[in-house]
Formats: C-alpha cells, structure tokens, sequence
C-alpha cells in the first residue's frame, strides 16, 4: 500500500486519486464526453493514415517487429509492440488538423491519451468499460498539467499536446495495467522525464504532426517501466527541478491537485475545420459575412483580421508554401472560407494554394490586436470593400465549442465523412455502434479490428 505518511507530493495525491478510478464512480458526462471524443478520434485518425505523415509513421513502427500487441489504426499490416502502436497512431490522429481541444486551445487530449490507450487496452485484453476509465482519467491528467503550466508552457514554445500529454498516457496505461499507487507515482516521474516537443513547426514540413507520438509513447513506456519495478522521482512534477520549474517560467502547482475529492469536469471541444483551432473563430466570422452580406470578392480591398493579443502573433502566414502550412494559416484559412464557404480536408490542399483570388485575397490581409476583446481566440474580420464600405463579423466562441457545441449527430456526421474512405461502410456503421456501446462489449481488440483498411 502507498505510504500514506510520506510526504504529499503531487504524485502522490494524483496517485491515490486515480487508482481509485472505477467505472461506477465515473459522472455519466464523463462517460459521454469520452465516447464522443473515441467516435471522434477514431474518424480523425483513419483519415490521417492515408497523409503521407501517416503512412511512414505506421511503417516505421512496423518495421521494428516484436510482440503482435497492438493495431495500427487504418492500415493493414500485422500488430506491433503496444508502445508503437501508441507512437504511429498518435502521428496518423494529428496528421490532418481535425482532432479536438481543450478549452483554451492549448493541446489535443485524444492524440496522445486515447493513442496510448487503445493500444495498452488491446495488449491487456481489456473490456469496453475499463477502457471508458482509462480514457477520463487520462485526459483529467493531461488537463491538470495544462491548468498547472499554461500560458507560459506556451509562450516559451513548448507543445502543450505532448508535453503534458505524457501525463495522460502514463495514467490512462497505469490504469489499464493495473498498476499499484506507488508504481503510478514512478509513472508519472518517468513521464516527466520524457516530456518534450517545440513549436517549431509553422512550416511546409510534416514536423506538427510528429509531435503527440512520443507523447503516446512516452506514457507506455513510463507506464511499463514502473510495472517492471523501475522507480521514478515523486517530486518530478512541482519539485525545484522538476516539470513545471523547467518548462514554464510561472506556474500554479495548485492546480495539479485542485479539488481532488469533487467530480472533474471534463470539458472537450471539436473541430469542424480542418486547421489549427485558433484559426476557427475566424473561419467562423468569415463564413458569418459571406452568408450574411455575400460580398463580391473580387472587390475586398482588405481584410482585417482582430485578435486578442494571446494569439495574435501566431498563425501569420500570407504565402504557405503546402498543404500543411495552410492549416497553420490564418490567411489562407479565411481566404479560403471568403471563396469557398467550406474550410475542410478538400479546401487544404495545394491547388487551393494556387487559386490567384486565393492568393490576393491572402496578400491583402493583416493581421491587428485588439485586448478589449472577451477571449484570447476572440476574433473579428473586417472587410474594406472597393467603395470603402466595411463589413465586420466577430466571434468569440467558435463552432464546436462548449458555447457552440456539435451535436451527436454532427460528430457521428463527421466521423462517417472521414471512415468511410477507409474502412467501408460495414466497418464504419459497425464502429459507430460500438463505440456507442462501449461499456457491453468485453473486447477492445474487437473494436480495433474494425478500424483495418479494407484490401
């Protein structure tokens, strides 16, 4: 048993917090918050294993061998080692810019949580409704390290999806293995000792969508080794040395542990944009004034695009040179919504770079700051027309949006558009109904058999 004696380190609370986990105890919205970002996420990432991001990322992790624990998400190669699987999974659900979000649009919770997840579930043979488990209290994990780091994790250009999705893996593993508190309270110093990924990627390369695998990977891997016995440090969270002393320059450790003995509230938004999250309040205002004034593009004078001054330095891209730049673009992205009305998969692709009322509309957009703005996404488009008449259009919440949510049927909408391509409408209509009936079904692997690419 955890020496309750010891000093009440982070880890040792969240230790005790977390093994506690059963389904029974776990808030029905809870429950409902996770199957809907499952349905999600498994949508997310069968589209993303036909990118080239996707593809090299399954078959690197095949190409190592070993132990037929784990399936690579819309392929059709033979299991892999649980870790692997973890890895290329995660690349393949961040690879096409439509996985969800936290609240203040600072990580991904699936990519890395779920990733990991999935594979340490299918190795332990374990059922639908441990699963379940795995998955909140992972993504509680990674939230209160993002509550306990950010801003500033952000603002010194670290990657909040696998840095602290580390975190969530380890537990969301730990749980699915069993592990005892004190080998979660080692999980949770090895995952800090693995945390890592940069905001070095505003670019045409694949380097973004690298990010949550070892984040996924690196969860397995401090959630086995603990199993084995290796012990990690218990104050590699909040110590003088630790997570938050080294990644941020101001933190609030409080955070790790606020209000352990009251049901969390998990809070997840989606996407229905295939781009960076911030971008969609843009392509919202966008979208609003072409259905409400339904301007002639060909006299926009200029476009100004209002941020609140959190993000208004991030995103400036007048000239993406790729498909994977323009999702980072808030330019392009409201560009492509003026002409199009759509921001999805099809809009992000390079001959929609090429479009030239694409490119002059990009040309002729800055970007201002604006701090009475209510939120750090809020975001307002203001368009200069040739007669000098200017439409404007602001949003503070964006589409998908605990505010603005998607419904049921919009999530299912969006993982059918996505699945089908891959795996067929059998498989697609059969992972819909499992997914919806999670906690009856005694096998995970059964749910990831239908996730194989039809030959």
């Amino acid at each position: 048993m955890l020496d309750t004696q010891a000093t009440d380190t982070a880890a040792h609370l969240l230790a005790r917090h977390f093994s506690q986990f059963d389904y029974d105890s776990l808030p029905p919205a809870s429950i409902k918050a996770v199957k809907r970002l499952l349905l999600d996420y498994l949508g997310v990432a069968l589209a993303g294993s036909n990118t080239d991001s996707g593809r090299i990322a399954a078959l690197y992790a095949a190409a190592d061998g070993g132990n037929q624990d784990a399936s690579l998400i819309g392929t059709t190669l033979a299991r892999v080692p649980a870790g692997q699987a973890a890895f290329a999974n995660a690349i393949s659900a961040h690879s096409v810019e439509l996985d969800d979000i936290d609240v203040f649009a600072y990580f991904h919770f699936s990519p890395p949580v779920f990733s990991a997840a999935l594979a340490a579930a299918e190795q332990a043979g374990a059922d639908g409704k441990s699963l379940l488990v795995a998955l909140v209290a992972g993504c509680e994990m990674m939230e209160r390290v993002s509550r306990a780091a950010n801003p500033s994790l952000r603002d010194r250009c670290y990657h909040s999806t696998p840095t602290c999705g580390v975190f969530g893996a380890a537990i969301a593993t730990g749980l699915l293995w069993k592990l005892t508190p004190e080998q979660f309270i080692s999980a949770l110093g090895l995952a800090a000792a693995q945390a890592c990924g940069t905001l070095e990627f505003h670019g045409p390369s694949m380097q973004k969508r690298f990010s949550p695998g070892p984040g996924a990977r690196g969860g397995i891997t401090a959630a086995h080794m603990a199993l084995l016995g290796f012990t990690g440090q218990d104050t590699a969270l909040e110590g003088p040395r630790g997570f938050l002393k080294a990644f941020t320059d101001k933190s609030d450790a409080a955070q790790l542990t606020a209000d352990l003995d009251t049901p969390y509230q998990l809070d997840i938004e989606f996407k229905p944009y295939s781009c960076a999250r911030p971008i969609h309040n843009a392509i919202d205002a966008a979208l609003l004034l072409r259905q409400r004034d339904q301007p002639d593009l060909t006299k926009i004078r200029a476009i100004n695009i209002v941020r609140h001054p959190s993000w208004a330095h991030k995103h400036q891209n007048r000239a993406p040179a790729s498909y994977h730049a323009a999702q980072l673009s808030i330019e392009f992205s409201v560009a492509i919504a003026l002409h199009e009305g759509q921001a999805l998969l099809a809009q992000y692709s390079e001959e929609k770079l090429k479009l030239p009322s694409v490119v002059r509309l990009m040309q002729n957009t800055v970007v201002s700051t604006d701090a009475s703005l209510p939120r750090g996404v809020s975001c307002r488009v203001e368009l200069t027309m040739d007669d000098g008449h200017v439409l404007i259009a602001q949003v503070d919440y964006p589409k998908g949006s605990i505010q603005v949510p998607m419904s049921d049927a919009e999530i299912e909408a969006k993982f059918r558009s996505l699945a089908q391509p891959v795996i067929g409408t059998a498989a697609t209509d059969a992972l819909v109904d499992t997914v919806n009936h999670l906690e009856q079904r005694d096998q995970v692997r059964d749910l990831m058999l239908l996730t194989r690419r039809e030959v």
